[in-house]
């Protein structure tokens, strides 16, 4: 069982939490996410399965888009509504001109400290665990790019967004530093996750969809073609006396993709064999062998 699948996570599941009822559901162990989405977050969370998770490095620093509302008047402790509020509630007196300048100027490459309540180790400890215990966090900020975050709604008191991030970027520390900036304070409300790169909500599916389709023997066609999967890397179809030198990581000529510097090789139209790196004219190396020999 090796592919792509797009879940659509639900509110109150961690992203760990949903590779363990795929598992359970597949009965496959080998299964990764190709980036956490906090609890109270949903949307887009691509599962790698089986040989597949062997193309996890190539999305460490994928590009992710979401949606999501940030309310004004009050600042939490983890930045996001699921927090203890930090003092009263303040009035909001601001304009959607406003909250929309501000946003604005979040654009670009930019430092950003990650919150308290994060995954960030601190000494090998996650900063949560640290902070629910009320000790001392101290974090240092990482360089983001904000490609996009732009204002959709606003009601007089919380924004609707769409935001377009590199990755690493944390949405909550957005909205805790707009809230900061236009005075009243601010948390992240809601917040759904469209993409991640090549991977959207469109193509996800639920964990009750998930455990359907295995119940009914139709779990094919919640795969992604494998074709869909890395388009960034041209996709070539290997001629049969090179199908076997490249399941035991052997070079081979592949002549049409001389130009590109990474391919993806195929063994018929779903079969994807390798991703190759070419280290000399026409000749490719596999870099990473999805179907060895047996």
């Amino acid at each position: 069982m090796d592919g792509v699948l797009i879940i659509n996570k639900p509110a109150g599941f961690t992203s760990h939490d949903v590779v363990a009822r795929a598992r359970g559901i597949l009965g496959e162990r080998s299964i990764g996410h190709l980036g956490t989405l906090d609890p109270a977050a949903t949307g887009v969370l691509p599962l790698v399965v089986g040989r597949f998770t062997r193309l996890a490095q190539f999305y460490n620093e994928a590009d992710k888009r979401y949606e999501g509302t940030i309310r004004f008047g009050w600042a939490t402790d983890t930045y996001d509504a699921q927090g203890e509020p930090q003092g009263q509630p303040q009035p909001v007196h601001l304009t959607e001109q406003q909250v929309r300048e501000a946003a604005g100027r979040h654009v670009g490459h930019i430092q950003q400290m990650p919150p308290p309540f994060s995954a960030k180790k601190i000494g090998g400890i996650p900063a949560y665990k640290l902070a629910r215990k009320k000790q001392e966090v101290v974090l240092e900020p990482k360089a983001v790019e904000i490609k996009e975050l732009e204002i959709t709604g606003w009601n007089g008191s919380e924004a609707r967004f769409r935001a377009w991030v590199s990755s690493g970027t944390y949405i909550r520390t957005l909205a805790h530093e707009l809230g900061q900036q236009l005075g009243p304070g601010a948390h992240l409300a809601e917040l759904v996750r469209t993409a991640v790169r090549e991977f959207t909500l469109t193509e996800s599916y639920t964990l009750a969809d998930l455990g359907e389709a295995a119940a009914t023997g139709a779990l094919d066609r919640l795969f992604l073609h494998p074709r869909l999967v890395l388009p960034e890397f041209p996709a070539v179809t290997a001629p049969p006396e090179s199908v076997a030198r490249i399941r035991h990581g052997g070079t081979a000529n592949l002549p049409e993709f001389s130009k590109a510097p990474m391919i993806r090789v195929f063994d018929g139209q779903r079969d994807m064999l390798a991703i190759a790196r070419r280290i000399a004219g026409t000749l490719f190396q596999p870099r990473v062998v999805l179907h060895g020999a047996d």
